[in-house]
């Protein structure tokens, strides 16, 4: 009887520990993006944000039921065969419950197959290409990140009226082709018609040549004329475009947001209108302005386009994992589609058909403070997601 007392005594220490041990197991979150390479700066700002978003969203204890966040950190280089490694790598070898990233929209696209093969979320912030919730997706996709549509529907709000002739310069890799693509469709119906298209190395640093090419597409055309640029990171500004006067040619340069450093182009085309996905001062929510008081403390600066949408990564991961009450994958897909997250943008919601973040962009026009470093996208409003109609690309 005594016996058979200390063997039922050590199986409820056996259990007991056990399920101490199981509620310690740490949540693994690998962040696999471009540290180094083209879009380094863009890179950082997103894994700012990511930990601000985690740490906002667990109340700065920087743990969920009951169990600590690790961040793994590891960089895919812009390289697509370095991105695949190193997510099968987290998958594999860390352990990982879900991962985020990454920042190239051709590095997105060659780690997709390795979140099926694994069969783990893959959290895509912040690259862009349609095709990555479109014909390359699969059920293990989300993105927090805005797509190449969203972009190019809230770009052509700003841009597509009747009478006016466009022409794109964009760059030649998955992000570029996919945002020419996508504003072509936004543009149907719009009485807008792009006439030429551009496409110039990732790290062109010479705009003369395809300078020439645009302004001849356009300069003998009647209506509005515009070159819409299509152009993130990269070695070289292809606003020097302003430079060679397309303006005694009648020709207007356009595009969409970007990151701090980069608006300091656009002093030069004061009153140029477009559409962008964040700006610090546009939305007016709670989540913001935390984000903005907590950058501006800790980094003596405000929160940039890329720092929003890794907040919103780090929200969504938190109240995904909350309402599954659990890291398996199964239970996290089944919470995530459909799920709504308050954001530094506003809400977003992921679209259960396609797992696209549902969200605002913001139409904008350049003011000019010779006060402020860069050129100020000052709002003209806020598009709505249900002003958008962005196609569902996936094919079940």
């Amino acid at each position: 009887m005594k016996l058979a007392k200390k063997w039922i005594g050590a199986a409820a220490l056996a259990a007991v520990t056990g399920l101490a041990f199981g509620q310690a197991k740490e949540i693994r979150i690998a962040h696999v993006y471009d540290k180094t390479g083209v879009l380094e700066a863009y890179a950082k700002q997103t894994q700012a944000g990511l930990m601000m978003g985690l740490e906002y969203a667990t109340g700065g204890k920087m743990e969920l039921l009951g169990r600590k966040i690790v961040v793994i950190e590891k960089d895919s280089q812009f390289k697509p065969d370095v991105g695949k490694a190193q997510l099968a790598a987290a998958y594999g070898d860390d352990k990982v419950d879900l991962a985020v990233g990454p920042t190239g929209s051709g590095v997105a696209l060659a780690m997709l197959p390795v979140a099926e093969e694994y069969k783990k979320i893959l959290l895509v912030e912040p690259a862009v290409a349609d095709a990555i919730t479109g014909e390359k997706w699969n059920r293990y996709v989300f993105r927090t990140g805005r797509s190449s549509s969203q972009d190019a529907i809230s770009n052509a709000v700003a841009l597509g009226k009747k009478d006016t002739v466009i022409a794109t310069l964009a760059q030649d890799y998955a992000f570029g082709r996919d945002g020419v693509k996508a504003f072509k469709e936004a543009l149907a119906g719009s009485g807008a018609e792009i006439v030429h298209e551009e496409y110039a190395p990732v790290a062109t640093s010479d705009f003369t040549a395809p300078g020439e090419r645009l302004f001849n597409a356009l300069k003998d055309r009647k209506g509005r004329k515009v070159i819409f640029i299509i152009w993130a990171g990269g070695g070289g500004n292809p606003f020097k475009l302003a430079e060679l006067n397309p303006g005694r040619f009648g020709i207007e340069i356009a595009t969409g947001g970007n990151i701090l450093p980069a608006l300091a182009s656009y002093k030069a085309l004061p009153g140029m209108e477009g559409a962008t996905y964040y700006y610090y001062e546009h939305p007016k929510n709670a989540v913001n302005q935390w984000l903005v008081k907590e950058h501006q403390a800790r980094f003596k600066s405000p929160p940039d386009f890329f720092t929003a949408g890794g907040m919103s990564a780090g929200i969504a991961i938190v109240e995904a994992i909350r309402k599954a009450g659990s890291t398996d994958t199964e239970k996290l897909i089944a919470a995530m589609e459909g799920l709504a997250f308050e954001t530094p943008k506003g809400r977003m919601t992921f679209r259960k058909e396609d797992h696209q973040a549902m969200q605002s962009m913001f139409h904008f026009k350049i003011k000019v403070d010779p006060n402020v470093a860069w050129a100020i996208p000052e709002l003209v409003r806020e598009i709505k997601p249900g002003e958008m109609k962005v196609p569902i690309r996936v094919k079940r």
